[in-house]
Order: C-alpha cells, then sequence, then structure tokens
C-alpha cells in the first residue's frame, strides 16, 4: 500500500494540504495518508500524528519557549518516519522546521517534496541550494519561481503549480453584497484600513493610518471606514489609535473578517503583506504601507537584504507597478490619505489597478490542488 506523510505548518498549509490529500486520493484510492495535520487535512482522510497547532508559532517572544517542543516534535517525525519509510514524504511551507526535516529523511533514503516556496526570491537567494539537497521537488506558488530556481543553480526543480487563493477567491461578491451581509449602511464611499495582523505591526502602523483617515473623512464628508481586528489582543491599541486621532469617525471594528471587509470597500488602505495578494484576488483597489522597526527596515530598504523592487505581492506579479507603496519614512498621514482620495474620486486610478489584478488572478487560478497531485503523482510513478 503506498503510504504519503504530510507536515503542514498553520491554517494556510492546512487549507492546501486538505485539498492535496483529497486529490492525490483520487489518483490513489488506495493510499494511506498520514502525518502533521490540521482539521481540513483530518478531514479529507489524513490521519493525525501531531497537531498542526505545533507549529502555528510566529515571532522571537514565541518561538523560543517553544523551540524545544518545535525540536523534539522534529526528532520524533525524523524517528518515525525513518522506521516507517513512507514512499513521499511532502512538506507544505513552514520551511524552518520543514527544510531540515526533509534534509534529514533525504540523506536516509526517504524522497521528499516541499510545497510552497520560501520567499528565496526576495532575500537570502542562498537558500536555494539547501532546498535543492533537502528535495527532489519544489512545488511554486507564484509564476515567476521556477526560473528563479533555475538561475540560482536549480534547474529542473521546482514546478509552479498555481495559487490555492485564486481558486478560492474571486471579485464576483460587489461591495454593496458585502455591506448587506456585514450590517454596514450601503450608501457612502467606505475605505477598509488593515493595519496587520501582529502587534508589532498595529505599533507602526495604527496611528498613521487612523490619522490619514481623519484627513480623507475631512475632504470627503461621509466617508466611512472599516478594520478587521485579527486578534482579540489588538483591539485595544486599535481602539485607543481612534480615539486619540479619529474619535468622530464612522469606523465600525469587525472580529476577523478581513475578506468580508475588504469586500465591501470601495478603497483598502493595506499593510504589506499576504492580505495583498487576497485585496488584489478579491478586485479591490488598494494602497500598501510597510513600516517596522528602524533596524529591520534599514536592513531591508537600505543595507540591500531585500532584493525585489517592490515590497507588495501585487506590484511582483502584475506586468507593471500599479499599486502605490509608501514604505518606512514615506508612511505619512497627509501622502497616504491623497492616494486614497485619488482611488475613491477617480475611477481610472481604480481601473488601472483592477485590469492588471485580472490578469493576475487569471494566471494564478491552475487548480492548484489537483496540478500537485499530478506533478506528485508522476513522482512516485518514477524512479528515486
Amino acid at each position: 500500500m503506498l503510504r504519503i506523510a504530510l507536515v503542514a505548518g498553520e491554517l494556510s498549509g492546512d487549507l492546501l494540504g486538505g485539498a492535496l490529500v483529497a486529490a492525490l486520493r483520487e489518483r490513489f484510492p488506495a493510499a494511506h495518508f498520514y502525518g502533521v495535520t490540521g482539521a481540513r487535512m483530518t478531514a479529507a482522510g489524513c490521519e493525525s500524528i501531531a497537531s498542526i497547532d505545533a507549529l502555528s508559532v510566529m515571532g522571537i517572544t514565541e518561538v523560543l519557549p517553544a523551540l524545544p517542543r518545535i525540536l523534539r516534535l522534529r526528532r520524533d517525525l525524523v524517528a518515525r518516519f525513518s522506521a516507517d519509510r513512507p514512499d513521499l514524504v511532502i512538506g507544505i511551507d513552514a520551511p524552518d522546521f520543514n527544510l531540515g526535516l526533509e534534509r534529514r529523511l533525504r540523506d536516509r533514503g526517504i524522497r521528499t517534496v516541499h510545497v510552497v516556496s520560501p520567499t528565496v526570491w526576495a532575500w537570502r537567494a542562498g537558500r536555494v541550494k539547501t532546498i535543492a539537497r533537502a528535495v527532489e521537488r519544489i512545488l511554486c506558488l507564484f509564476p515567476f519561481e521556477p526560473d528563479f530556481y533555475a538561475r540560482h543553480g536549480a534547474p529542473d526543480k521546482a514546478v509552479y503549480i498555481g495559487h490555492p487563493l485564486a481558486d478560492e477567491l474571486d471579485a464576483g461578491v460587489t461591495p454593496t453584497q458585502a455591506r448587506a451581509a456585514l450590517g454596514l449602511p450601503l450608501p457612502g464611499p467606505l475605505v477598509a484600513v488593515l493595519p496587520g495582523s501582529r502587534g508589532s505591526e498595529l505599533k507602526y502602523l495604527a496611528e498613521p493610518l487612523v490619522r490619514a483617515a481623519a484627513l480623507i473623512a475631512a475632504q470627503m464628508p461621509g466617508a466611512r471606514f472599516v478594520t478587521p481586528i485579527a486578534k482579540p489582543a489588538l483591539r485595544a491599541r486599535m481602539q485607543a489609535a481612534i480615539a486619540s486621532h479619529a474619535p468622530t469617525l464612522s469606523w465600525t471594528l469587525l472580529d476577523g473578517q478581513s475578506r468580508d471587509a475588504m469586500r465591501a470597500a470601495d478603497a483598502v488602505l493595506i499593510a504589506s503583506g499576504t492580505a495583498t495578494l487576497e485585496c488584489l484576488l478579491l478586485g479591490r483597489p488598494m494602497i500598501v504601507a510597510y513600516r517596522g522597526a528602524p533596524i529591520t527596515a534599514w536592513l531591508l530598504l537600505s543595507a540591500g537584504m531585500l532584493k525585489t523592487p517592490y515590497v507588495s505581492l501585487p506590484n511582483l506579479l502584475t506586468d507593471r507597478p500599479v499599486v502605490p507603496e509608501f514604505l518606512q519614512g514615506e508612511v505619512k498621514p497627509e501622502l497616504l490619505a491623497e492616494a486614497v482620495l485619488s482611488l475613491l474620486r477617480e475611477p481610472a486610478a481604480r481601473d488601472v489597478q483592477l485590469q492588471q489584478f485580472d490578469g493576475v488572478r487569471s494566471r494564478l487560478r491552475c487548480d492548484a490542488a489537483r496540478r500537485a497531485a499530478d506533478v506528485l503523482g508522476d513522482l512516485l510513478q518514477s524512479q528515486p
């Protein structure tokens, strides 16, 4: 019986892992799937030997206390898979954990694949060699990634499968429909303000984004604002910023529901990150802001660690950059407000973005799970 082990990290890995197990089961109905799983993978028929929660940590303050447990889990998985000898081990995202696991297993003669390339094209390109040693294939979510691997000494290693978010999200929901679903007033301009999902992001972005909102409302009476709060612990910081800098504005705070907030909006003022890709796929025009700790920003923007000309995924994926980016010292309320007002007042400014977004969405929508299953199925039927 074919045995396939999977190790997913974070909720996004569970979503892709669940779809991947379902697609592989269609091709190999008698196969046994097991590994580190979340609810979606378990529901798809993957036996859980450990929870995805064990790897769902981020940031130094969270990782350091959990490090002994994480390293112990990796040792346990190496021992378990070395004894079981599955036909294939698939690591999904969580590269800091999975690439080390995959290298150890491959050194023991076990076939390995990694799904979701680390951002080697943005920084630390030297990781390509590490990845090439750790796995037989790296399955990529962005179309430019295989060529990057080829140019950095790993030809035929990377395969583009499309992005699972593009299979899930589209621009079919209108702002009016989204506002009705959220119970928000229908008329008038609405701006979604997304300052990030981590405390460190709100520390640097909440105040300038809220102050920008106040300037927008001053020039466009009747403008309203909505912010999805990613975690309950972040609500107080956002409430304090609004109370201090925009106490009279009509502002709705949601518990999560970031996609619904973006769908409801006429324009989105958003922190750089994965949410910008979701905004693109949902078909909403945006302004991107990035502001971090001075030393981090210096390393990325001035010392040359960041190897891409733009920080936002939309500008890396469109044929030409169309999303205004405001970085570090440029994150000034008056500049942000002016850019958002342009999107609200000028249909042509919105259309320039949305036309490019349509092309990206079509290129990313490839039925990623099925395409990945085809690649893995062919690999399993080939000689090591």
